[in-house]
């Protein structure tokens, strides 16, 4: 009998969770009757009453949901690392508990999985969003694609089918500061992508503010792509050439006469420019160096604090 576990992260969403879950049950009779189901429901820090509803969710269905509880708040991508390694299911998916991608959808990326399929990814076609928000977004996927992941589907996504294959490969890496999704796509597996478009959320507000989108953008970019480094190695080479034909030329103008150089203005603009190349590249690096020192530390990414199952139970 395969088990499909349903991996929900959860932050501020006590009014989303009885609509999701409600919505979930009623999804499960699109499937195969042989199917088992397993809901792990991981509660991301919440200072609201997100885990009071989960664990009334967990209370009617026990046996069926986990609810994990950790200590802070670490991200979504964290959180559903921490939901894979409490998850027990042949396949695992990956939704938001907002409703904002459909549970209708995982019937058919099931049955892709049922095929062979060990990776299904339902890509973001359309969005109904503001503009300001579509433009970022689609320049980060626009970045990610040409420069760090080839292989990314276009319009980017967060909702996700996986064999415990890959959930096991994933787990077993550890990285920090990565985005656990795009880890999967990295891995090599061919994957089916299903178009789909994303709907607006309705029931609560969005905590996915324009500070964590900047840090998702720096640590996807930096996790996957050296094309910092090698622009830097790039720009350092065209300036090295630039200031040997300037010198060069300056040589050639106090030998020969026919020039008259004159004026700081000029020279502290070249001062300048080559001081701020120098800045951004000690960032650039900076920020390699750092993610080499948080790997050596060996801190966790997340500590779970407890998990409720069978009735409520804690363990």
């Amino acid at each position: 009998m395969p088990k499909l576990s349903i991996i929900i992260p959860c932050y501020y969403n006590e009014d989303n969770i009885p609509v999701t879950t409600a919505e979930l049950l009623e999804n499960e009779k699109l499937f195969p009757q042989e199917v088992e189901f397993e809901y792990v429901m991981v509660d991301d820090g919440s200072k609201d009453n997100t885990i009071k509803a989960l664990q009334k969710f967990e209370k009617e269905n026990p046996g069926k949901v986990k609810v994990v509880k950790l200590v802070s708040n670490v991200g979504s991508y964290n959180a559903i690392v921490a939901g894979m390694e409490i998850a027990t299911g042949d396949c695992n998916v990956v939704i938001t508990a907002d409703l904002q991608d459909p549970p209708s959808l995982m019937v058919k990326m099931y049955d892709y999985w049922k095929k062979g399929t060990k990776l299904v990814i339902a890509n973001r076609s359309e969005r109904e969003e503001g503009l300001l928000k579509k433009f970022f977004a689609g320049s980060f996927q626009y970045l990610m694609k040409h420069f760090a992941l080839p292989n990314l589907p276009d319009g980017g996504f967060d909702y996700v089918l996986f064999d415990k294959r890959i959930r096991e490969e994933v787990l077993k890496m550890k990285e920090k500061n990565t985005n656990c999704l795009y880890l999967m796509i990295w891995l090599g597996y061919d994957y089916v992508g299903i178009p789909y478009k994303r709907a607006e959320r309705k029931i609560g507000k969005s905590r996915w503010t324009l500070k964590k989108k900047v840090k998702l953008f720096v640590d996807s970019f930096v996790s996957f792509s050296f094309l910092p480094i090698r622009a830097i190695t790039t720009l350092g080479f065209l300036l090295g050439f630039l200031a040997l034909f300037y010198g060069l030329f300056v040589a050639f103008a106090k030998v020969s006469g026919l020039i008259q150089l004159s004026g700081w203005s000029s020279m502290m603009m070249v001062v300048l420019f080559v001081s701020s190349f120098q800045m951004i590249s000690i960032g650039v690096l900076g920020e390699y160096l750092w993610r080499t020192l948080d790997a050596s530390r060996n801190r966790p990414n997340y500590l779970i604090d407890k998990v409720y199952s069978n009735g409520g139970q804690e363990s």
